[in-house]
């Protein structure tokens, strides 16, 4: 069975990015306690904006932000399924569901679940 994947692009301020960073290390520590085989923070260094799309494009990217781009690994949707219900209960992130206390923008925050097409 081949692995699923979580991925999210994502706007933060540069004045916000230490605290995205521990945002995110705690997010992963949960997300690999309740399953997660990978869990990636990816800041943004060879990124342009495209004539017609591209990730600074996608979120509307202000001066004043960087993007990112995430992912979390598992062994099937069924289990990301399972890891996701229990994160999402899990009171360690009780403040990153608040969209008031996270360090970015969530509206122009995107996301989707991908089955992995080709593993090499």
């Amino acid at each position: 069975m081949g692995k699923y994947v979580d991925g999210f692009v994502v706007p933060v301020p540069r004045r916000k990015l230490a605290a995205y960073r521990a945002m995110a290390r705690k997010a992963g520590r949960v997300w690999r306690e309740h399953g997660a085989l990978e869990y990636r923070e990816c800041i943004a260094d060879d990124v342009k904006s495209g004539r017609y799309t591209s990730f600074p494009q996608s979120v509307k990217l202000k001066p004043s932000e960087v993007v990112f781009f995430s992912w979390i690994v598992y062994r099937s949707r069924r289990q990301r399924d399972r890891v996701n219900a229990k994160v999402m209960k899990d009171p360690r992130l009780a403040a990153m569901m608040n969209p008031r206390k996270v360090p970015f923008d969530g509206k122009r925050m995107f996301w989707g679940g991908f089955k992995v097409f080709v593993d090499v």
